[in-house]
């Protein structure tokens, strides 16, 4: 089996090594950390120029192509340099749910505009208690003629601060738990009746916490059949899924590579401390670690563009959440072990490399989440 990358996938990850390394140093990324926005509109824009926004979408709707193993060669090295972009909240999620959902009308709406670079989303799926379930839904949508009728809370939304429309999951019908019964709105950010909490997360990332006030959204809004929205959201989801850990890949990546420059400069009774057989094993593990995930990662994004019906998709990515999961302790936990003191300070990007990848270990059902999901299926 060839698992090299095709002429346009090597186009495409030189085109993001290119960017990383003229515009995405790490002076620079803590620079965009502290302005308004949390993240680049000049880098933004240029995403759009170079076509990476259209990644994550097929042919059908004029994107890029929208193979899983493409939007691995992105994130892979949007992960090597911490890229705060938000890539993953509008194209892969919000993009990705307008793609599964929408009406033709509503994608050619949304999509040229997100691919654009001039439109922005976020996507509110979790809540407060749900545990990664997505079926765990208790903000209401009650019809009122031509309109629903949307209470509740959403947590721990991705983008929102600077995202114009939100993707919300709610509950038209059933109770909490219920598999059926769960739509999926468009909802205007500057809606009366929609608050946000700001924050930025501790990998640097921008989130909030949005309620829902008897906010009025027409029922146009609504993307797909009512109630029939859970397995587009979860097939979504899966898909983010992949990224993020395609992501952590090529941060873990970097942990290595940064761990073994320093045990070369590091000196200890007069040598170098990558001298020090014991030192080299516990490099060797990094290493080792760093390949099985990515092993792993390739697998589920052949998957999931291949024929497999859903359960084997859903296995694939769980699989793949899961060994991500223990590669990152592995690694990060290392990697500042072996750094020192210095390695969880501000002004080295080791810790915050550390900070991602455990961020991205509790992202859409952590390690021991996904290996219980994988044993299920």
């Amino acid at each position: 089996m060839d698992f090299s990358y095709s002429e346009e996938q090597q186009m495409l990850q030189d085109s993001v090594q290119k960017f990383v390394q003229r515009h995405y140093d790490f002076d620079s990324r803590r620079k965009i950390l502290t302005s308004n926005a949390g993240f680049s509109n000049e880098h933004w824009q240029l995403f759009a120029e170079l076509g990476w926004l259209t990644v994550p979408f097929s042919t059908d709707d004029d994107g890029f192509g929208g193979l899983a193993t493409d939007l691995m060669v992105v994130m892979e090295e949007f992960g090597k340099a911490m890229l705060v972009e938000p890539f993953l909240a509008t194209a892969v999620l919000g993009g990705g749910l307008v793609s599964e959902l929408g009406s033709p009308e509503q994608k050619a709406d949304a999509l040229p505009s997100l691919m654009s670079g001039s439109l922005q989303l976020a996507s509110a799926l979790a809540e407060t208690n749900a545990r990664y379930n997505l079926a765990s839904v208790a903000t209401t949508a009650r019809g009122d003629g031509d309109h629903y009728i949307v209470d509740g809370a959403k947590t721990l939304v991705l983008n929102a601060p600077a995202a114009h429309r939100l993707l919300v999951s709610v509950r038209t019908s059933g109770e909490t738990l219920d598999l059926s019964g769960i739509s999926l709105l468009l909802v205007d950010k500057e809606a009366e009746g929609v608050h946000l909490q700001t924050y930025a997360t501790v990998d640097g990332f921008q989130a909030a916490e949005v309620t829902f006030e008897n906010v009025r959204v027409p029922v146009a809004q609504r993307l797909g059949e009512e109630g029939a929205a859970l397995p587009a959201i979860a097939a979504v989801v899966d898909r983010a899924t992949l990224a993020v850990c395609a992501e952590a890949i090529g941060a873990m990546d970097s942990l290595l590579t940064k761990t073994v420059e320093y045990t070369k400069t590091r000196r200890q009774f007069g040598t170098p401390i990558a001298a020090f057989q014991a030192l080299q094993h516990r490099m060797a593990d990094m290493f080792i670690e760093c390949q099985l995930a990515r092993s792993i990662v390739m697998m589920a994004a052949m998957t999931l563009d291949s024929d497999a019906d859903s359960r084997q998709q859903q296995r694939a990515v769980s699989a793949a959440k899961s060994r991500v999961g223990r590669a990152i302790r592995k690694v990060g936990q290392e990697a500042v072990q072996l750094h020192g003191g210095i390695g969880i300070t501000d002004e080295l990007d080791v810790g915050h490399l550390f900070k991602r990848v455990t961020v991205i270990e509790t992202m859409f059902g952590n390690t021991d989440f996904h290996t219980a999901r994988f044993s299920r299926l």
